[in-house]
């Protein structure tokens, strides 16, 4: 049998085995339904122990171990890779609960199920890189872990969630980076300068606060709005100067300036241009927008114009006859050629 299928197999046991819902015997006593989801949990068997502590808060709501049910079933929720249940079962915990003495347990644990929400089962094996998925997961996490600490400062959960919380910070900062990136090679220039400023504004003390800096440079650069773009560049120089975007002391643009020709004109390597190259700072959209003026504007009625435009108009179309007459000048051969050899 070849690898694939065995491969198969085993996948859809393993389906079939987290699937199934376990049977909870009626007649077990709150004492015994207790004892065996403690021996469930102690034997890695979460699917078990999750069917016998719902059954023992559903048969007991009043018991002795209801309220320690519901706290270990959070934890059950969470050892069985059920990120939503755990959290659904935190928030429950904490509304029902809030001034219990292990309420700080149940924000520890609902900020560990966001947190392991994006590593799922491709992210443990494979080298993908966290900062280019959603941050979506890992922005819950922070903010849960901040209410654990705000709430909670002496808590015994405290110490880990602050750690965690630097790297989602640092994660959170990166991700912007990967965006305003993604906006440079699109040349959206004002919305990668908005995003690096957010960076640097926001996210003080992480790895991405030079980046932002250098987004922004290079975004202004583009722009040609030189008194910003020199004001970032001398930041990024004085505190980080080390930066890869720095070269014997001079800024280099991490992203090439992209090539707007048309397919035509990079197929004839230039010789037949269909459009002319856009200037910099400007893009295809405000183009169509000045058009739009235009046409709008020469659809006005000249008794309507003011004079100083009517004579514009007049020189304007002057030139472009004396422009026509010239060209009837060329040979045939300027004509087959379309003009490359004039």
């Amino acid at each position: 049998m070849q690898v694939k299928h065995l491969l198969l197999i085993a996948i859809l046991s393993l389906t079939a085995a987290c699937s199934s819902k376990p049977e909870v015997d009626e007649n077990l006593s709150e004492t015994e339904l207790y004892q065996q989801a403690q021996e469930d949990l102690n034997d890695s068997s979460y699917n078990n122990a999750v069917a016998k502590l719902k059954a023992l808060e559903s048969r007991y709501p009043f018991g002795r171990y209801a309220e320690q049910a519901q706290l270990e079933l959070i934890y059950a929720y969470y050892k069985n890779a059920e990120p939503e249940a755990a959290k659904s079962a935190a928030e429950r915990f904490i509304r029902l609960h809030p001034q219990h003495a292990n309420a700080d347990y149940a924000y520890y644990v609902k900020g560990l199920a966001s947190f392991d929400q994006d590593r799922g089962l491709l992210a443990r094996f494979l080298p993908l890189d966290m900062t280019k998925r959603d941050p979506g997961a890992a922005r819950d996490s922070f903010n849960e872990f901040a209410q654990l600490t705000s709430r909670y400062p002496n808590s015994r959960y405290a110490p880990d969630a602050k750690a965690r919380m630097v790297y989602l910070r640092n994660l959170l900062a990166a991700y912007e980076i990967h965006v305003a990136h993604y906006y440079l090679t699109r040349q959206a220039y004002v919305a990668a300068a908005n995003r690096g400023r957010y960076v640097v504004e926001n996210f003080q003390e992480t790895p991405a606060v030079g980046d932002g800096l250098a987004v922004m440079t290079e975004a202004y650069q583009r722009l040609e709005m030189n008194d910003l773009a020199a004001t970032s560049l001398e930041t990024l120089k004085f505190n980080y100067p080390d930066h890869p975007s720095l070269v014997d002391g001079n800024f280099v643009p991490l992203e090439e300036e992209a090539d707007n020709r048309s397919w035509l004109a990079k197929a004839t390597l230039g010789l037949i241009e269909s459009d002319a190259p856009l200037p910099p700072g400007e893009t295809r959209a405000s183009q169509d927008v000045i058009k739009q003026y235009e046409d709008a504007q020469e659809q006005i009625p000249d008794e309507l114009q003011p004079e100083y435009q009517n004579e514009a108009k007049e020189q304007a179309q002057e030139e472009q006859q004396e422009a026509e007459g010239n060209n009837d000048d060329r040979s045939w051969f300027s004509y087959m050629t379309f003009g490359v050899f004039d």
